[in-house]
């Protein structure tokens, strides 16, 4: 019984170490991840963080796999059981901008993207992330259109290709802490887009399920 629960024993260690990196990764950035901050965080030592990670490469990229699918998922969770398409718009901003300057797992995504400039596996996490997102809101727009909620002004693809871009570009100065585009302000400009975009008024309250910052603590 022992030999047979190995395997399972090794992929928790492994989920714990994914873990402790994005932490380092918050606090030091990509470049600064080291080993002996990976055992730390883990509180394990840094001879067993390399057992599992020879290479510390295949650790990023295993952050990075995770990363995408909790940050993925976590809006999935947002527009499910939304009845109508303007509200599951509404989730689906509110979901795709960070909480704010502290949120630590846009804050992993957005080390680990530009890391993808230097790295072809990155660089494809990135997109798919992209991809499955530009999905998401073209489903909701186009579900939206065909049941006369959203009158699109543009093909749905190309509104959510941009409604994902804006989110990208206005959650780097939430997460740099630019006082001009604080998570608020970002969330009503991406409103204010949606709105233009779709033909319908979508307010600017903030419909998560969850409270601000907690998808930061899931797993």
């Amino acid at each position: 019984m022992a030999l047979m629960a190995r395997p399972k024993e090794q992929a928790a260690r492994r989920q714990e170490l994914v873990a402790a990196a994005g932490r380092v990764i918050v606090q030091r950035g990509v470049r600064g991840l080291r080993v002996k901050d990976v055992a730390a965080q883990a509180g394990i030592s840094a001879g067993l963080v390399s057992y599992y990670y020879p290479d510390l490469g295949d650790l990023l990229v295993d952050v990075h796999e995770h990363s995408v699918d909790r940050f993925y998922w976590s809006r999935m969770r947002l527009v499910e059981g939304v009845p109508d398409a303007p509200g599951r718009l509404r989730a689906l901003a509110a979901g795709g901008l960070p909480s704010g300057p502290d949120d630590e797992l846009c804050l992993t995504l957005y080390e680990l993207h530009l890391h993808a400039a230097r790295d072809r596996t990155h660089a494809a996490l990135m997109t798919s992330l992209f991809d499955r997102e530009v999905s998401l809101y073209a489903m909701v727009l186009q579900q939206g259109a065909a049941a006369g909620e959203l009158h699109l002004a543009a093909p749905a693809l190309d509104v959510a290709t941009n409604a994902v871009a804006l989110e990208d570009a206005y959650g780097l100065h939430v997460v740099a802490r630019n006082s001009r585009v604080d998570a608020g302000r970002a969330r009503s400009l991406l409103l204010s887009y949606l709105a233009q975009a779709t033909g319908v008024d979508l307010g600017d309250e903030d419909p998560r399920a969850t409270p601000v910052g907690a998808r930061d603590a899931q797993g």
